[in-house]
């Protein structure tokens, strides 16, 4: 039972980031085209590892990630 609710915040998070991302961030540097992919929050809902997923070349997705950060 625990599980189904940890998947359940973990696919509310990646929605949230995914919309904040796209709409109110305004940073240059962050590619059209990314996305969040997953996301994984730890059992005591402290943490959470987001996985972005940009496409283009090296120099988009390090631009993009330097953005993110």
């Amino acid at each position: 039972m625990a599980q189904y609710r940890i998947n359940r915040i973990s696919e509310e998070i990646r929605k949230e980031i995914s919309a904040i991302i796209r709409n109110e961030v305004k940073d240059p540097r962050i590619a059209e085209l990314s996305s969040v992919v997953k996301v994984e929050v730890t059992g005591d809902l402290r943490y959470a590892k987001i996985y972005v997923s940009v496409l283009g070349d090296k120099d988009a997705r390090k631009n993009t990630f330097e953005g993110l950060k």
